[in-house]
């Protein structure tokens, strides 16, 4: 057994605080990441409808390929927590050194797609030559990004396995203020550059990428606190490879099909033309925005069970996840409280077309539910990482998200399914656009859905555990 401190909660209310504790650093980091997305989104919104059009798609792109590679490189997260959790401070050295060869892999992977914007917009149908241009420039501009944003995961990662989130945080906040002096400096053109509209958005994002890398291994060299693990990143160790990829593949596909609803979704609505298209990508990004919650849960509850699993308490791996639950279950009927109360403020940020303004607010009227579900489906499926269970999770996330969410809204908002639900949608969403009304419709159905699943899928997880705890010990 290890020291108590590492993963001591001895009540619920304890597993509540240290939560909640290890929580709020992580979510300001994740606010501070989606602080790029939401810049991004108002400062093109205020320079054209061209721009934010462009902004709109291949912000999508970017997220749905980042996403999807930072979701295998989160594998780190349960694997340094349960060495942690055991007590190994040097294995915790040794796989994080494997998790940056793992994102320096990745990387390429990630620039290859990026370099293909004409495969994702045939998605889309006819997109404005200009608009088409504007995409092609950001998503260029970010594969300078990747290789950066990628190995500053694995920081993130070890910073979060072993319950200490604050630096990340501060240099999250750091990157926040930058991207905003470079967004202004490139997106508009300033000291006599030239207005590069979104492709300078793009830009910025690569330079503060680069700076917040740098300013990580600076703290992971000189911080005292990290000195223990003799961090290094040594030869590739296929046998570590494997083991982060078992984990951490599954996981980047989950990641990968809760974002692609949201890409797929801004492709299929693009049909609907620029004003639905802006309209869309406010929601999206208010969404986004929102999950930054329970993600920031989710991780903090994966850490401190995974912990509690290599310490081998299997109680207060249940009593962490559960706290983790009930804080995201609060969280997002708060946050949806707060969204209602304040939309017209909120869009008077995102953009001043009032046309577009209109689109989003009929959208909006869906937040609630939609909130709720996505926080649950998410805090259930950073628990079930904890145990390093994550393949029989993609299944089911697939089936909800892709099957139902996505492929049900596309056919019932654009395909041969078209109009079967308008008393539903004319109903939750009065006003909204058919297709776009009923796409966000259906991802809500195919949340609540995951989140169930996902949830019972846990509790046979646990009680598999406790079968075998049980067996051995009486062996």
């Amino acid at each position: 057994m290890i020291a108590p401190a590492r993963v001591g909660a001895s009540t619920f209310p304890q597993a509540l605080a240290r939560i909640v504790r290890q929580a709020w650093p992580v979510l300001i980091s994740q606010w501070a990441g989606i602080a790029f997305g939401v810049m991004d989104t108002a400062m093109t919104g205020h320079s054209s409808a061209v721009d934010l059009a462009a902004m709109a798609l291949s912000a999508s792109i970017y997220i749905t390929i980042f996403v999807g590679l930072m979701g295998v490189v989160h594998a780190l997260i349960p694997i340094l927590a349960q060495l942690y959790g055991a007590g190994d401070d040097r294995a915790v050295g040794r796989m994080w050194g494997q998790g940056v060869w793992l994102a320096l892999g990745l990387a390429v992977i990630g620039a290859a797609f990026m370099m293909i914007p004409d495969f994702w917009l045939s998605f889309s149908g006819n997109v404005d030559p200009a608009v088409r241009d504007q995409i092609a420039g950001y998503l260029r501009a970010l594969t300078l990004a990747i290789p950066a944003a990628l190995i500053f995961r694995t920081i993130y990662s070890l910073g979060n396995a072993i319950s200490r989130p604050k630096p990340v945080m501060l240099i999250s906040l750091g990157g926040v203020a930058l991207k905003l002096f470079f967004n202004w400096l490139l997106i508009y053109g300033q000291f006599g550059l030239p207005a590069m509209g979104a492709s300078g958005a793009g830009l910025a994002t690569a330079i503060v990428s680069w700076l917040s890398l740098g300013a990580g291994l600076l703290i992971l060299r000189h911080d005292p606190h990290f000195k223990r693990f003799d961090l290094r990143i040594g030869r590739p160790s296929w046998t570590a490879q494997k083991e982060l990829l078992k984990l951490g593949v599954p996981m980047g596909a989950s990641y990968l099909v809760e974002v692609c609803a949201f890409t797929f979704m801004a492709l299929l609505v693009a049909r609907e033309g620029t004003l639905v298209t802006g309209g869309h990508q406010i929601m999206s990004n208010l969404a986004a925005l929102c999950y930054m919650m329970p993600m920031a849960l989710g991780v903090a509850t994966s850490a401190a069970a995974a912990q509690a699993l290599g310490a081998r308490d299997l109680a207060m791996a249940h009593r962490m996840g559960m706290a983790g639950l009930t804080v995201g279950l609060v969280g997002a009927l708060l946050t949806s409280c707060v969204l209602l109360a304040g939309r017209p403020w909120i869009l008077a940020l995102y953009t001043n077309d009032l046309q577009v303004a209109a689109v989003a607010a009929t959208l909006m009227q869906v937040i609630p539910l939609f909130h709720l579900f996505d926080a649950m489906q998410c805090i259930n499926s950073y628990l079930l990482r904890a145990y390093k269970v994550a393949f029989i999770p993609l299944i089911l996330q697939v089936v909800a998200l892709s099957v139902v969410g996505l492929m049900g809204g596309w056919w019932l908002g654009f395909g041969s399914g078209r109009g079967s639900i308008d008393g539903f949608r004319n109903l939750l969403v009065p006003n909204a656009p058919e297709g776009a009304g009923t796409m966000w419709l259906m991802a809500m159905v195919g949340l609540g859905l995951s989140a169930l699943l996902l949830h019972l899928w846990y509790w046979k997880i646990r009680g598999d555990r406790l079968r075998m705890a049980a067996a051995a010990t009486a062996a």
